[in-house]
């Protein structure tokens, strides 16, 4: 692992070798290609402000980078398409998808993970290590008097802390929530639609209902910072960019 940052009045060049600082590929695992070296470079703006209108995530651009240079690269290439020639018996493709096709798989919401291993990170043809949720190596679940700390930056700058904050309300320290929940129901079913219950899967088997903490993004602000939180359900770290994103992070 090999990580630093060059910083200047207005941004800090994070510069990364793709290594993690933590065992990776274990027995629950199923890598497609063997983690490679690969160098990499994010630009970080020092004081992001929030955008008037969000942006989506896209398969074209990496979500944010984690401190210890592994990037955080949440939406999959997988979807819905029974007369794929490669569609599984669910009718599931796992590549060839875009971000605007419907019913696309969250790698997180099947049952393989897209073979990622305990911290939820697979690679890419290249050998790229990337998380697709918590990377449980960052923080853990014994917080202190302030939450978790901060564990790396969106693509438009503000932080991803872990999944605790300090909740002045209670007076406590608890885990943030998400405010997505699954659709009630069963989804249509079509030669182009799945059919089942909404189970999460998909992420379209989501909608946002404000139910928790977080905005659409998966973030708040919380004395006057605003952060992403991970969660234990969709969106899992990001669902959205709140800021504008650099574009050192593009792919």
């Amino acid at each position: 692992q090999r990580q630093m940052c060059i910083r200047d009045s207005d941004s800090c060049d994070l510069l990364s070798n793709n290594i993690p600082n933590h065992d990776f590929n274990d027995d629950s695992a199923a890598f497609a290609t063997n983690v490679a070296t690969v160098n990499q470079s994010f630009t970080l703006p020092r004081n992001p402000a929030l955008a008037a209108e969000p942006t989506a995530l896209s398969q074209r651009t990496y979500d944010g980078i984690m401190l210890n240079g592994v990037p955080l690269d949440l939406l999959s290439a997988g979807c819905y398409a029974p007369n794929h020639p490669l569609a599984d018996v669910d009718g599931n493709v796992h590549i060839g998808c875009n971000t605007d096709d419907p019913w696309l798989l969250d790698p997180l919401g099947t049952t393989s993970k897209f073979g990622a291993d305990q911290h939820n990170a697979h690679t890419q043809p290249n050998g790229s290590y990337h998380y697709h949720g918590n990377p449980h190596a960052m923080f853990d679940d014994h917080p202190g008097p302030y939450g978790s700390p901060v564990i790396g930056f969106a693509a438009d700058g503000f932080p991803i802390y872990g999944s605790y904050f300090y909740d002045e309300d209670t007076g406590s320290v608890r885990m943030a929530l998400s405010g997505y929940t699954l659709k009630p129901g069963s989804r249509p079913e079509s030669a182009y639609d799945p059919g089942g219950s909404y189970d999460g899967t998909y992420i379209d088997d989501w909608e946002y209902t404000a139910s928790g903490d977080l905005d659409a993004c998966n973030g708040m602000e919380i004395n006057g910072q605003y952060g992403y939180y991970v969660t234990d359900r969709y969106p899992w770290v990001i669902g959205c960019l709140s800021g504008a994103p650099e574009g050192s992070f593009d792919k």
